[in-house]
C-alpha cells in the first residue's frame, strides 16, 4: 500500500507493508516475527484504521532497523 503524503516542495511516498511482506523481506517465519515483536527486538506494527485488526509497518521503519542491524553487527565485528 502506498500512500502519497504532498508537502510545500515535493510529493513523498510513504510506504506500508503487511505482516507477510516483512516476513518475506526479512526471510523470516511469521512466528519468528511474533516473537521478535513480542520480545521487543523489532518495531511494533500500527493499526491502519483505528479500532480495526489490519495492521503494518512503514516500509521505512523495516528498512531502518535492518540497517541498525547492521551497524550493529559491523562494530561487533571490530
Amino acid at each position: 500500500m502506498q500512500i502519497a503524503q504532498e508537502s510545500s516542495d515535493f510529493q513523498h511516498n510513504v510506504n506500508i507493508i503487511r505482516h507477510k511482506a516483512v516476513c518475506q523481506k526479512l526471510q523470516i517465519s511469521s512466528a519468528k516475527l511474533f516473537d521478535m515483536v513480542a520480545r521487543s527486538q523489532f518495531p511494533k506494527p500500527f493499526a491502519l484504521i483505528p479500532g480495526g485488526r489490519a495492521v503494518g509497518w512503514l516500509e521505512s521503519d523495516v528498512d531502518q532497523w535492518v540497517l541498525g542491524r547492521k551497524a550493529t553487527l559491523n562494530r561487533e565485528a571490530a
